[in-house]
């Protein structure tokens, strides 16, 4: 399974970024290989508007099964509910940590966002 971490760096000792549309980067992480690539997203960071719409459509594209990220916005949810991406929400400490906590059911999948839209 491929899942998509938000993360502040590129590797698995970087810190998990709470925020999914505004995240520095995506970790793509494959739970049967142990391999991960890291996917920039910088080009959200500043946006002014449709940062989440915009990040949620590259992790879909990226055909990633799960987001693991710390909030999520309504549009950025709904993009990825409509790409059949499911969200858990909560993830804390480094992209190691939120993958274990992932893997160990620690995280439950989202049924709806946790934040308000333009939460930064």
């Amino acid at each position: 399974m491929k899942v998509a971490v938000t993360s502040q760096g590129v590797d698995l000792i970087s810190e998990v970024d709470p925020r999914f549309g505004r995240a520095r980067c995506f970790i793509v992480f494959d739970t049967d290989t142990g391999d991960f690539t890291p996917h920039d997203n910088t080009q959200n960071l500043n946006a002014l508007q449709g940062a989440g719409i915009q990040a949620a459509r590259s992790v879909a594209d990226l055909r990633v099964e799960a987001v693991v990220t710390g909030n999520v916005g309504p549009k950025a949810f709904s993009v990825l509910q409509q790409a059949n991406v499911k969200v858990y929400l909560g993830a804390t400490g480094s992209v190691k940590d939120a993958l274990e906590q992932f893997q160990s059911g620690q995280l439950a999948s989202a049924s709806e966002p946790n934040v308000e839209g333009h939460w930064t």
